[in-house]
């Protein structure tokens, strides 16, 4: 009897590889002639605790996904058992593993072969001839270097009945012990964006609507209530977008389904169904990367620009709906100026979040394969970020990184985002500015506080945008931030009657509640609080203007 143990790495304990469950649910019968384990961890768990939980089991095979963000963590501790078990086979999968596997094998010679592609029919015709490397040849996908140093290439494997798989929830290595499960309903894309490993994925295969619905009451019944969709063509059909989100209707408000969406394919059909969907039931992800045609284009995106600009808007003006949207730095032909345009036309939706990456050059992406001729350098060793294009430098690259933390933490932040947002439209230098202040006080590649964020978005705007000052004290009460430092100094109890004519902006008044009183000269506001709470977010707030 062979043994295998899988060593399950993940980038943090809530998320949980999907690879080792789907790869299992298809064993047939018994498991044959192979005892199956697993090893769990993350990146930041102790190399040598992992190494030694490995070496104990003394598996004949050990078999791993390469992940970006786990990938040099999955080396460190594969390349230790290696050393301590010669005679072990390893093998790895994954979207590491969509490149040039070759060059890969000769880097790191104690991988004993690769699988490139989907691994659920083919990892199992491996298995029944792993020790036998004259027999590799037969498995589609499998990369390795025989003895003599001579690579061999099985291609790219695709599971073309994707109908047909045995659900990874059938696994007894599903954890269902996880926040959220990730739920794979179509393999592939329409789209061909150079950057994405999906960009070649072709055909699109799809599961059955019937079939999601007996996996999501399968999920329900085991108490999960965050679905992440694995689905890039969500929309891509407008008639099956319809069917899901009937579907995931049926399912509120016990589950939640957060879920890719291409802003420009939006149909009239999907855009009323959106709009009357309960609140929460949905979180989308809606693709943009650039607001430049030309760039788009360069990265051979499909969708009508102004479409996809028409479509964010609808979404982000729809109050039962959080929509995340993003922009990759380093396309080709994007500049940083560019770039800050666009976070403020993105802001001028109400967009609900809004990410700034930099892009990386994943293997098997065209983008990487033609990095030279589209002036792109790029980093040889992981994550592959880009570090110079023709049009950004690398200092303009570095503003890039610092510019996504200040949008992450003061615009993606529930307390401050509303003034946030206000001031990136009310004036276009506003991001630059702050971000420079904040770079001058060396502050951005430190850890802050939601306390510390409001202290230093109130103390720039002081000189510069006074204006705003109430806007920031006010958001800074509502958060329930404690009272002591300045936005909320001016803050004071009030202990009479609330006057009538005001205007009631959340809550309802009680006359049990404990009631502060804040005035600027434009406008009065009252905040209502638990009494029996010494610090708490105001359950009650109003205002009115004084003339």
């Amino acid at each position: 009897m062979n043994s295998l143990v899988w060593l399950d790495l993940n980038s943090s304990y809530a998320h949980s590889s999907l690879a080792l469950p789907a790869i299992h649910a298809q064993v047939k019968g018994d498991e044959g002639d192979v005892t199956w384990s697993k090893v769990s961890a993350t990146i930041n768990s102790n190399v040598g605790s992992v190494v030694a939980e490995i070496v104990e089991k003394k598996p004949d095979i050990l078999a791993a996904t390469a992940w970006l963000f786990t990938h040099e963590v999955l080396l460190k501790i594969t390349s230790r058992v290696k050393a301590l078990l010669p005679e072990c086979t390893i093998i790895f999968g994954g979207p590491e593993m969509l490149g040039d596997n070759g060059e890969y094998l000769r880097r790191y010679r104690f991988v004993s072969c690769v699988f490139r592609g989907e691994g659920e029919i083919g990892f199992h015709e491996w298995l029944r001839v792993y020790d036998r490397p004259e027999d590799w040849y037969s498995v589609t996908g499998l990369c390795w270097l025989d003895a003599e140093g001579v690579y061999h290439d099985g291609g790219l494997a695709r599971v073309m009945e994707f109908e047909q798989l045995q659900v990874p929830e059938t696994s007894r290595f599903f954890d269902w012990s996880k926040p959220f499960v990730q739920l794979e309903t179509t393999r592939g894309c329409f789209n061909t964006c150079a950057f994405c490993v999906s960009g070649a994925e072709k055909p699109v295969r799809v599961l059955s609507v019937e079939r999601i619905r007996e996996r999501l009451t399968v999920i329900r019944e085991h108490g999960i209530r965050d679905i992440r969709l694995l689905d890039r063509t969500f929309n891509g059909s407008s008639e099956r977008a319809i069917r899901l989100l009937q579907l995931f209707r049926e399912f509120a408000p016990a589950m939640h389904f957060h879920l890719e969406i291409h802003p420009a394919l939006l149909s009239d059909e999907v855009k009323v169904l959106l709009r009357e969907l309960p609140t929460g039931l949905l979180h989308l992800e809606a693709g943009i990367q650039s607001l430049r045609e030309e760039v788009l284009q360069a990265c051979r995106r499909i969708g009508n620009l102004q479409a996809a600009l028409d479509g964010l808007r609808y979404l982000a003006g729809l109050p039962n709906l959080v929509v995340h949207a993003d922009l990759i730095a380093g396309l080709p032909l994007y500049t940083l100026e560019q770039m800050v345009a666009d976070v403020r036309v993105l802001a001028s939706f109400g967009t609900g979040e809004i990410q700034l990456e930099l892009l990386k050059l994943l293997p098997g992406t065209v983008m990487r394969e033609e990095a030279e001729s589209l002036g792109i350098i790029y980093s040889p060793d992981v994550p592959y970020e880009v570090l110079c294009t023709r049009e950004m430098s690398v200092e303009d690259l570095r503003q890039a990184r610092l510019l996504s933390r200040l949008i992450d933490g003061f615009y993606n932040a529930a307390a401050w985002q509303e003034v946030v947002r206000r001031l990136i439209v009310h004036d276009e230098h506003f991001l630059p500015d702050f971000l420079s202040w904040l770079e001058r006080l060396e502050l951005l590649e430190q850890p802050l506080s939601l306390e510390k964020r409001g202290v230093l978005l109130y103390e720039f705007c002081e000189d510069r945008y006074p204006a705003f000052l109430t806007d920031i004290s006010v958001a800074w009460i509502v958060a329930g931030i404690p009272f002591a430092k300045e936005p909320g100094k001016r803050l004071k109890p009030w202990n009479s009657e609330i006057p009538g004519g005001i205007t009631v902006v959340t809550g309802e008044y009680t006359e049990v509640m404990r009631v502060y009183y804040f005035m600027d000269g434009v406008k009065e506001y009252w905040f209502g609080f638990d009494r029996g709470k010494s610090a708490s977010k105001p359950l009650f707030v109003a205002c009115r203007g004084i003339d």
